[in-house]
């Protein structure tokens, strides 16, 4: 039943969008009662929390979060570390992204909404804060940054605007912003190959 809820969800919101759609349409159309989703999600912002946490999985039998720590534990260095993370980056994006972007866009009218999106951002900010303090920890960037200077530029390469601009609005495949994100970070925290 779970499942079926976040997928009629997602489908509702983006195509309808966030604001126009309403729990008793996603009940409706789920085939369970207004009351099963308030109590299993707290609503739709509750809704929205699990269509990202779905959509962060990636498409393999492994979370994508977790593949992305094992890259980290098991490889010293950077560049195939960032490699990876450009890969996982183009699985995770086209599900994740269209979700963000529709949220943004209700943000702007909505204090609940507005909160919501504030608390995903701040999650993306920690999630590349823990990422930037290993790769510092592990050594070979670029001297002097810090772990806000790579959590800023991880933060704002996994950004959905920038997945908007490239992929939706320019037309790139999702491969082609992988590679793109993966050589800008390299450039940026570890410098050029020698």
């Amino acid at each position: 039943m779970r499942a079926v809820v976040i997928e009629t969800a997602e489908r509702r919101f983006v195509r309808d969008g966030y604001a126009e759609t309403t729990v008793s349409q996603i009940a409706a159309d789920a085939g369970v009662s207004d009351h099963t989703i308030y109590k299993s999600f707290g609503g739709k912002p509750g809704l929205v929390r699990a269509i990202r946490a779905k959509a962060l999985l990636g498409g393999g039998p492994t979370p994508a979060e977790d593949r992305s720590d094992a890259v980290m534990a098991e490889e010293s260095d950077p560049r195939r570390v960032i490699a990876a993370w450009g890969t996982l980056t183009a699985e995770v994006m086209p599900r994740v992204a269209p979700l963000l972007l529709l949220i943004r866009d209700a943000a702007a009218t909505d204090p609940e909404v507005t909160e919501l999106l504030d608390e995903m951002d701040a999650d993306r900010l920690r999630r590349m804060t823990d990422n930037a303090r290993r790769l510092v920890e592990g050594g070979r960037l670029q001297a002097g940054l810090t772990v806000e200077d790579v959590a800023d530029v991880l933060w704002t390469y996994s950004a959905p605007e920038l997945y908007e601009l490239l992929v939706i609005r320019r037309g790139w495949s999702a491969a082609r912003y992988g590679t793109f994100i993966a050589a800008a970070m390299t450039a940026a925290l570890v410098g050029p190959i020698a």
